[in-house]
């Protein structure tokens, strides 16, 4: 009857209509009858004492803000380097230890860090040694590794976050961007189409842009970047989305480029 299938969960349906299964809800522990609880709002303070939105994907658990902290875990400055010339790739300027910026050098923009910051390299001997590496994410979170940011993405997918509804292909950048802040496009399912169907998925990604290995500032209204953690000191890559493309990207970027960072979960 139809109360019976209302309240099964070992089952293959969708009594809340949200994208999961009543089973697989149960083994996330939310409630198959509830589209609301797939995503779970609420807050957490970095170090520097900032909240941060958060929302829970499946069971993982994402800040939906940019992080903005300018200290280690530990307290440590991460310093801000506004010029030019020690973002630069060259033999003789780049700088190889933690750092951030604003977009733009703007104070109403939003916080850009370079690779070594999210590493925690915030001297010269802790850029050969990781032992000597300092914690970027505040206690109990971390920088999402490539695996985490994928697990997102199959999650999004599999629970209908697609712009067109299906749960197949990688179709999910309109869902995770922001409402506001990107420029135009006329590409079907691109955060820049329409944007004020945007952000289903509460994931607010606003397009900062980015700082290049040139130094200069790229992009702002066009792209948000987020640097992957985890993984060897080789693995410089970011996930990516941009105006025109409807999928969450992913590519490989200079350690000296800034990009913008999001914490999970422990």
């Amino acid at each position: 009857n139809d109360q019976a299938d209302s309240n099964n969960t070992s089952g293959t349906n969708d009594t809340d209509g949200d994208g999961v299964t009543n089973a697989q809800e149960s083994a996330d522990g939310t409630d198959p009858t509830n589209a609301s609880d797939f995503v779970q709002a609420g807050t957490m303070n970095d170090q520097d004492g900032t909240s941060l939105t958060i929302e829970t994907y499946c069971t993982k658990v994402w800040t939906t803000a940019p992080a903005v902290n300018v200290t280690y875990r530990d307290g440590t400055p991460i310093p801000q380097v506004s010029e030019e010339r020690f973002w630069e790739i060259t033999a003789n300027n780049d700088l190889r230890t933690g750092a951030w910026c604003y977009f733009n050098n703007d104070p109403s923009k939003r916080k850009l860090y370079n690779w070594y910051a999210i590493k925690g390299i915030h001297d010269a001997a802790s850029l050969t040694d990781p032992s000597l590496r300092k914690e970027f994410a505040p206690q109990g979170w971390h920088v999402p590794t490539a695996a985490e940011w994928e697990e997102l993405e199959d999650c999004l997918i599999a629970s209908g976050y697609n712009y067109d509804g299906t749960t197949s292909g990688n179709k999910i950048a309109k869902s995770m961007a922001g409402t506001t802040g990107w420029n135009s496009s006329t590409v079907a399912g691109s955060p820049g189409n329409n944007q004020s169907l945007n952000n289903s998925s509460g994931f607010s990604a606003i397009p900062t842009g980015f700082r290049m290995t040139d130094g200069a500032f790229a992009n702002g209204g066009d792209v948000i970047g987020w640097w992957i953690g985890g993984g060897d000191d080789s693995y410089v890559r970011c996930r990516v989305i941009g105006i025109g493309k409807p999928a969450l990207l992913d590519n490989s970027y200079q350690p000296t480029d800034g990009f913008a960072v999001r914490f999970i979960k422990d």
